[in-house]
């Protein structure tokens, strides 16, 4: 979990989550049977709030008290609490599960560009519901007053690296997006206190970024991590994590949502930097935008 330094991650800033956001974070890293309680909440929340813990667990395959530590794992004391959370969830059509938002091949283009504004715009309203107000500002504080940034990012990723990396050096931060995995581990070796360093993954389980970033940190660097999924190898042991709740299909190599989902993060990151010095940021855009003007063609 992150480390609580300067109040960096503290569960108490988090926005009020969706239960079902909440639980598809968490679910890589259930055990089988707690997985399938899970896969059965997800597939039809309100029927789930109809079922007694002995029908639940029942239904799949599994104890009263594997049902009840699944309950934990939510946060919840108990399975009362669990049932009133899901019908709460089921009185909101909006937080219910999405179904038949995967592309088939009898699908339509209308179909298609309703799918995909569908999904991508879940996407950001999910990661704004949930995404942790003081970590967001805490992570805004570190990157505003660091001596050096470093991104790091591998495949889809790195594109969302990249369009952090951008949007700071607009503002005047002094920051590097890397793609290249030792090139990234022999820049975190140079890092060190008053720096800090961003993995991106939405897995959290990219060996490359998280060696990466367990690099910086042997530095001293502060570190942010940005990921779907809290309880990953990635999140863990960070001084900051910020997550995204993006819900991805079977063309998951296509990084549509969780690109989209990240990127949220990334521009709500972007703005809360430069408002801590918003003059500065202000003149830093102006001299940018007029140093690339005489490159556009004009009529």
């Amino acid at each position: 979990m992150p480390r609580t330094e300067d109040g960096a991650s503290s569960p108490a800033g988090a926005a009020s989550a969706s239960l079902l956001i909440r639980l598809r974070g968490i679910k890589p890293s259930l055990s089988p049977a707690e997985d399938r309680v899970a896969d059965i909440v997800l597939a039809d929340a309100r029927r789930a709030a109809g079922l007694t813990i002995s029908e639940l667990a029942t239904a799949a395959r599994t104890s009263e008290t594997t049902v009840l530590r699944f309950c934990r794992r939510l946060g919840l004391p108990g399975y009362p609490q669990l049932r009133l959370a899901l019908a709460e969830e089921s009185a909101h059509p909006r937080t219910m599960n999405r179904g038949g938002t995967d592309i088939s091949a009898s699908d339509t283009i209308d179909d298609i560009i309703a799918k995909v504004a569908f999904s991508d715009a879940s996407a950001v309203e999910e990661t704004a519901q949930q995404l942790d107000r003081d970590a967001l500002a805490s992570a805004a504080a570190a990157i505003a007053r660091a001596g050096r940034v470093d991104i790091y990012g591998i495949g889809a990723s790195s594109i969302v690296g990249t369009d952090l990396q951008q949007k700071l050096h607009r503002i005047g931060i002094v920051a590097f997006a890397w793609n290249d995995p030792h090139i990234a581990l022999t820049s975190a070796t140079l890092l060190g206190p008053g720096d800090i360093a961003v993995g991106i993954s939405h897995s959290g389980t990219t060996t490359e970024t998280i060696e990466a970033l367990a690099a910086a940190r042997s530095t001293g660097a502060r570190t942010l991590a940005i990921t779907n999924f809290p309880l990953s190898r990635l999140a863990s042991g960070v001084d900051i994590l910020l997550t995204t709740a993006a819900r991805e299909t079977s063309l998951r190599s296509g990084a549509t949502a969780s690109r989209i989902a990240a990127l949220t993060v990334v521009d709500c990151l972007y703005i809360a930097v430069a408002q801590r010095n918003l003059r500065k940021a202000r003149k830093a855009v102006a001299d940018t935008r007029e140093a690339v003007a005489g490159h556009h063609v004009t009529d």
